[in-house]
């Protein structure tokens, strides 16, 4: 995925930058970069992240970044920030998206006599292609409107330019933009919690497909709101830090009303509730609490030096971090009957290795309570996990031994009042190994993220969206 930050202050944005950028490391592993700009010229520089932390790499060099504006990323896709010199001015650009189409539109510029200077990985970087995007509009906003209607998928962006920073959000709003304020200036970040302990406020909230410029003198809206919203509800589950906030709903709080919601609905008799750390932790408490049942930690994550586990890009890699980063209590497991959450099933592997440690460890009976519904299509708007093929989830293998080749009776699987869906349930519990396994409805989940279902994206659960894919 990716998460991206910015500066407008009085003085030098350096150390508000370099943190603002750090605390959206949760949102990839891959590259990250910042640039800056002070009146006469841009300081730019990127690092590959993959075996090392951000602060590592970025620390020592917090001298060069002069100026008072900036902005900065972290990425699981392509090196950036970008820096452009066009008829538009020169500036430098940053991107959260997810570009389905980058083959045909980099073939159309090229036909057009376009060129690209920037590869990752052998590729068309995607950051440069909106870039150039962007300067076959007359202005900026001609320019982000190009993007919009062009690029399938979904694109959010910062723009450095010579007097400020200009931020668009994705058109129907997938991915977040916020602002915060204070006495030295204006930040802008895709995650609110990433500006509390610099002691900036939000203030503003863009809305989708809005595009607004940031300079001392305030925040000024260059578009209006497009009128359709499609936010990713995948924030709420998985991706979000615990202490942000999107469309004014926090995460934590979803995650525990997520809890609650299963927990209304379940009847097993348990010792004790515990998570899958992280992000089952909110949907735990919330489950233990309805039900009144302790909550203990019989996994604890060591949290020092692990990263998050689907990110890595190979499937023995992921299953070394999921394994090394998450350790049982034995003096809790044993002879016990636990409950434990977890957001959700990817691929099926890291939860059945997990699970085959808690019985290891002397469980008696392990119950898995996922805080979503199963995951049954490929997310087309966000680089949301690693799987690149819908065959890499493993309810859509489950599906196919069931169905044979045949996807026409998919919908079947998606209603929880269905055969087919009990069957598949059936069959993942048994991957699994566990004594019992539920998953959320998507109702329960609209219900504990409290907006309306059509305005947030549930593509993965139940094939439904709108807009380019």
């Amino acid at each position: 995925m990716g998460g991206f930050f910015g500066t407008v202050l009085k003085s030098s944005c350096a150390r508000d930058l370099f943190y603002g950028v750090d605390y959206h490391s949760h949102l990839g592993t891959k590259r990250a970069g910042m640039v800056t700009h002070d009146g006469e010229r841009f300081y730019r520089s990127i690092h590959d992240i993959e075996n090392t932390y951000f602060r590592t790499k970025f620390s020592d060099e917090l001298g060069k970044f002069l100026g008072n504006n900036g902005i900065g990323v972290i990425s699981d896709t392509d090196a950036q920030p970008i820096i452009v010199n066009s008829h538009l001015g020169k500036f430098a650009i940053t991107t959260v998206a997810k570009i389905n189409n980058l083959d045909e539109l980099v073939n159309h510029c090229l036909e057009n006599k376009q060129h690209f200077a920037e590869l990752s990985s052998g590729y068309t970087n995607p950051t440069e292609l909106v870039a150039l995007l962007i300067t076959q509009g007359e202005d900026f906003v001609d320019g982000i409107k190009n993007v919009f209607d062009k690029v399938k998928g979904s694109c959010s962006m910062l723009i450095l330019t010579e007097d400020g920073v200009i931020a668009a959000r994705d058109y129907y709003g997938r991915t977040p933009i916020v602002v915060g304020k204070s006495e030295e200036g204006y930040v802008l970040a895709s995650e609110s919690h990433s500006y509390i302990n610099l002691d900036y406020a939000t203030c503003y909230s863009l809305g989708p497909g809005e595009i607004v410029k940031v300079t001392l003198d305030g925040v000024q809206q260059l578009l209006a709101p497009s009128p359709k919203k499609q936010v990713c509800s995948f924030l709420w589950i998985y991706y979000g830090y615990p202490a942000a906030d999107y469309e004014g709903v926090n995460v934590e709080e979803a995650r525990y009303n997520e809890g609650r919601e299963m927990g209304k609905h379940d009847y097993v008799d348990l010792d004790y509730v515990s998570a899958i750390p992280d992000s089952g932790i909110g949907m735990a408490l919330g489950y233990s609490n309805v039900r009144k049942i302790p909550y203990q930690r019989g996994v604890v994550k060591y949290t020092p030096t692990w990263s998050r586990s689907f990110m890595p890009v190979n499937q023995s890699q992921r299953e070394h971090v999921a394994k090394m980063k998450l350790i049982p209590n034995r003096a809790l497991l044993e002879g016990k009957k636990v409950a434990f959450c977890d957001d959700s099933i990817v691929r099926g592997t890291q939860l059945r290795d997990n699970v085959k440690m808690l019985y290891d460890y002397g469980a008696k009976e392990v119950h898995v309570r996922i805080s979503c519904p199963p995951l049954l299509f490929g997310c087309p708007f966000l680089n949301f996990s690693a799987s690149k093929t819908v065959m890499e989830l493993i309810t859509r293998r489950c599906v196919k031994e069931l169905e044979g080749d045949d996807n026409r009776n998919i919908d079947k699987y998606c209603d929880p009042n269905s055969k087919e869906y009990a069957e598949l349930l059936e069959m993942l519990r048994q991957h699994v190994g566990v004594d019992s396994l539920k998953f959320n409805t998507l109702d329960s989940v609209v219900k504990a993220i409290g907006l309306p279902k059509c305005e947030l994206c549930t593509h993965c659960f139940d094939g439904s969206s709108y807009g380019h894919e």
